[in-house]
């Protein structure tokens, strides 16, 4: 595989690990109030992606999603009597979803989104390029 091909396969597969992230950063987001239907039960529990490095059929790199797991913060508990998450004493579990997190994590995940978008349109210029001057002197 040729370099430019081989930076646009590790590029795609950055792509394709920054959107499955962001779906689950979107998943946070939707998810930062729900709590649990019944008196004590726990509310959403926040979802993490990690990545791993691999090598394809080629040798070229690609990134893939290597673990989808839960952040094990402890839950936020608040004074709510009445709701029907309420324990005994009021208190109420609330999600361990920390908005300025998601979002930092939402912008870091856009910029690496972007970055591999940018290394791919990189690519295709330089395939055109090639294709103008082969075309010009042949």
């Amino acid at each position: 595989m040729d370099p430019i091909s081989s930076a646009s396969a590790t590029a795609f597969s950055g792509l394709d690990a920054q959107s499955i992230r962001m779906k689950v950063i979107a998943e946070n987001i939707a998810n930062a109030h729900s709590t649990g239907n019944t008196s004590g039960s726990d509310p959403y529990r926040r979802r993490t992606v990690s990545f791993a490095a691999t090598l394809d059929d080629t040798r070229a790199g690609q990134v893939r999603v290597d673990q989808m797991g839960t952040d094990p913060s402890p839950f936020h508990i608040e004074q709510m009597p009445g709701h029907p998450a309420a324990d005994a004493k009021g208190n109420v579990k609330l999600p361990n979803v920390d908005m300025i997190i998601e979002m930092a994590d939402m912008k870091e995940a856009l910029r690496s989104y972007d970055a591999n978008l940018q290394v791919i349109r990189q690519g295709r210029e330089m395939l055109s390029g090639l294709t103008d001057l082969l075309r010009a002197n042949g």
